[in-house]
């Protein structure tokens, strides 16, 4: 049967809500919200305040993130009490949050990243299960890890064991999926029967997320008649679509501002400097390389003229660029670390799913990255300190389970003098057997099953030391 084009458009209008009120209306006690974004980047900025007006009838929440941004809009949801549990990957930016899961006001379950985005992933995609290597061997396998404290501060609930299975000699957690009553995500634009179009890095946990959930609400900044959207342009089809609501104002927050200002760039401290420019040498042109935050993020910098490297960021960004002029600015293109970036020519966008995919199935030659702790066989400790805030494990349990090279960059000691190199790991480890390379500020290392070698001695340092 054929129905008129007018006919399916009137019919299909009944997805635009004319508030974000409206449209989180139906969200009741005990449902479980899936939130797009990756911490404020992609993040429905409108639908969070909308549904947090609802705390003297809404409670006990199980709330699913990506990676927590700063204390915005997320955190003031947490802070009405609506949420009994948080499921996420990274929370070291919101003290709210670290604050409440200390004193026993919120359950927090810890995911790496990338397992987090496949597990939405499979469950859109209809896939109750499947196997990853992230956290193999870990606590986060094992179990044990605090999921909720006392208010005295005993742990009152602990992460139970994973199941494994053994495939071509590696170990792998069997994970299953993840799916949501609601998703509440954020596009650039819509069209009046759903289709939808994402910009840059904020497609991240959105698009799959669309899929994941039983009720899928949209934020957009502009909704165009149906038709005008270019088929090769939708990443989310008007079926995943229940509602749509256009809200009058967007502030767009930045989580950290990154600008090339044109002015010389402050100076690493020196011995930061001469493990990022030992790191650049390892580099060569055509390679495709993860950046980690914090040392590795300089590594670009120290590069040779004729050397072109391909810098992917695990949230879905191949060929990052630098840091934008004043006039370049926007929101949604950032690497791994949150900040604002530019893409060089020929740079694409995809989902977080998908930008872990590329590091999980061989598509990245090396992945350079900062850690508290090393032993000899190889094993890494870079999330957790005991007795410390959590921090989470953000992306580093993905990037250090891929067959990629894994490189180290890390001071030699920690601040109070202990050395970072050991024969056993003392923190909760992030990956066993993986790293190859451990370039600290005194010296390059290689580890192999005889342990640790001593390849290089930087410039001026002894032996003894």
């Amino acid at each position: 049967v054929l129905f008129p084009r007018s006919l399916l458009c009137r019919f299909f209008t009944n997805k635009i809500f004319s508030s974000v009120g409206e449209a989180v209306a139906d969200i009741k006690s005990g449902a479980s919200v899936m939130v797009g974004g990756f911490g404020v980047c992609g993040s429905p900025e409108n639908l969070l305040p909308a549904l947090a007006k609802r705390c003297d009838e809404v409670e006990d929440l199980n709330t699913i993130v990506l990676s927590c941004g700063n204390d915005y809009d997320l955190a003031n949801l947490l802070k009405t009490g609506m949420v009994k549990r948080l499921t996420t990957s990274f929370v070291a930016l919101s003290p709210t949050i670290n604050k409440m899961y200390s004193e026993g006001d919120l359950e927090l379950e810890l995911i790496p990243q990338g397992t987090i985005a496949e597990k939405v992933r499979a469950a859109g995609a209809g896939i109750p299960a499947f196997y990853t290597p992230a956290g193999a061997g870990t606590i986060y396998q094992e179990g044990g890890f605090p999921i909720s404290f006392e208010k005295d501060g005993a742990i009152k609930l602990f992460t139970t064991p994973k199941p494994t299975g053994v495939f071509k000699h590696h170990s792998y957690v069997q994970e299953t999926a993840l799916s949501a009553d609601w998703s509440l995500i954020s596009a650039k634009r819509a069209d009046t029967i759903g289709n939808i179009q994402f910009h840059g890095s904020a497609q991240n946990l959105n698009i799959d997320a669309g899929k994941a959930a039983k009720h899928t609400i949209v934020e957009v900044e502009e909704i165009v008649p149906v038709g005008e959207l270019d088929p090769d342009h939708i990443h989310l089809p008007g079926l995943y679509v229940e509602r749509i609501v256009c809200p009058e104002h967007f502030n767009k927050p930045i989580e950290f501002m990154t600008v090339d200002t044109g002015k010389e760039a402050q100076h690493l401290p020196p011995n930061r400097e001469r493990i990022a420019r030992r790191a650049a040498l390892e580099l060569k042109d055509g390679m495709t390389v993860n950046l980690g935050v914090g040392i590795p993020t300089f590594t670009p910098s120290f590069l040779p003229e004729d050397v072109e490297v391909n810098f992917q960021a695990e949230t879905g960004f191949w060929r990052v660029g630098p840091f934008p002029k004043p006039e370049e600015i926007d929101p949604d293109v950032i690497n791994a670390g949150a900040q604002i970036v530019t893409g060089l020519d020929g740079h694409s966008f995809m989902s977080s799913a998908d930008g872990f995919g590329m590091i999980r199935g061989g598509h990245v030659d090396v992945t350079m990255l900062g850690s508290l702790q090393v032993n000899k066989f190889g094993d890494i400790a870079n999330w957790s300190v005991p007795n410390e805030a959590t921090k989470g494990m953000g992306g580093a349990m993905d990037l250090v389970a891929s067959p990629a090279k894994c490189i180290v960059m890390m001071e030699h000691t920690d601040k109070r003098g202990n050395p970072k190199l050991l024969e056993y790991c003392n923190f909760p480890l992030t990956g066993k057997y993986c790293v190859n390379m451990v370039i600290t500020d005194l010296a390059v290392f290689t580890i192999s099953k005889a342990g640790f070698t001593l390849e290089e001695i930087a410039e001026g340092v002894t032996l003894e030391e």
